[in-house]
């Protein structure tokens, strides 16, 4: 039986791209021969080539907002003849466009935005079985019957490190020896999804006297962010925007625990191993948890939470301004971890 050949169109969001690792990983114990490539943002490659599943990292770079119709047609040409199977894992009816010009033969994708001549095989999504978004992904890899009931292993993503990568960061951005806790104060999708700027500093300030190193960790829209946590602080690096997502998978995977927002980066910690405390707020931890069983959650769960809004429609952002500093350092220095740079 030749190996198949299958195509994954990807999401597009850093902790989603995370995620479908779990898809990868089910397609490769299900058919150990299979060749797995994925169409994606150039973005993510970096993470891609950190998955020891993947075999092929295939970037379809399109504007915000654009149609980009010659550059999936002229990316679906180079892709006929070379794939059995296409999963499309976005809903949009662009992102199933590729696979169809491409003319692969099995095209498997939930229901949505009219796809009916871009897909030959639909499948209905049903919301209270499949109630994470991993778990929509990893079925989209399963039997139709199969996947229906929601009760299914999920593997857990597995981002390889790369040591020797490490070794130049640490020297490179002149951190030292302390035990280090990240911070990410970033999250793409909104303010309502963003502890505030400073509970991190209070709780950088406070770890520094700890005894930690603390790494603030984001992208070039976080620098300003980062630099308001790490004011004032030897010990505090604000990293925002100095380091390739790769470097964060290693810096990362350096740190004995982290605090995060939900984000990408969250689910970046969480795929390399390390202790994380996710804060949520607008966003429910039943629908995008951090996939590791090293995780401490923080949510108030309020009457008004979570809204998935982008910025607070009450205008207060009770559901994280009320989530203490205290509470999180005493979850973080109460943690088998957190006794170590206290001695």
């Amino acid at each position: 039986m030749p190996e198949p050949r299958i195509l994954v169109v990807g999401p597009s969001w850093v902790g989603d791209m995370v995620m479908a690792q779990s898809l990868f990983m089910t397609l490769r114990q299900r058919y150990p021969r299979c060749r797995i490539g994925v169409v994606a943002p150039g973005w993510s490659q970096p993470i891609l080539a950190r998955m020891d599943e993947v075999g092929e990292a295939i970037a379809l770079d399109v504007g915000h907002g654009q149609f980009g119709w010659k550059t999936r047609r002229t990316l679906a040409r180079r892709l006929r003849g070379r794939f059995d199977t296409a999963i499309v894992l976005p809903r949009s009816w662009k992102s199933a466009l590729v696979p169809f010009l491409a003319r692969i033969p099995q095209r498997v994708g939930f229901t949505g935005e009219q796809r009916y001549g871009l897909l030959n095989e639909r499948r209905e999504l049903d919301r209270k079985a499949l109630d994470q978004t991993v778990k929509r992904f990893v079925a989209l890899g399963l039997p139709r019957d199969e996947a229906m009931t929601g009760d299914f292993p999920i593997p857990r993503p597995r981002l390889r490190v790369d040591p020797d990568n490490l070794i130049e960061l640490r020297i490179r951005l002149g951190l030292t020896s302390r035990p280090a806790i990240g911070l990410m104060p970033g999250a793409e999708y909104g303010p309502a999804k963003q502890w505030p700027l400073g509970h991190f500093r209070e709780l950088a300030g406070r770890l520094e006297a700890e005894g930690f190193e603390v790494r603030v960790l984001g992208g070039p829209k976080d620098v300003g962010a980062g630099e308001t946590i790490a004011m004032g602080h030897a010990h505090v690096h604000n990293l925002c925007g100095q380091t390739r997502l790769a470097d964060a998978v290693d810096l990362l995977a350096d740190c004995q625990q982290v605090v995060t927002n939900d984000s990408g980066l969250m689910h970046v910690a969480a795929a390399v191993g390390t202790r994380v405390h996710a804060l949520y707020g607008s966003s429910s931890p039943d629908y995008t948890p951090p996939l590791t069983d090293s995780a401490r959650i923080h949510f108030l769960g309020l009457s008004c939470s979570p809204c998935f809004e982008r910025t607070c429609p009450l205008g207060h952002t009770n559901c994280l301004v009320q989530l203490s500093p205290q509470r999180v350092l005493g979850a973080l220095l109460g943690s088998p971890m957190g006794a170590l740079a206290r001695g």
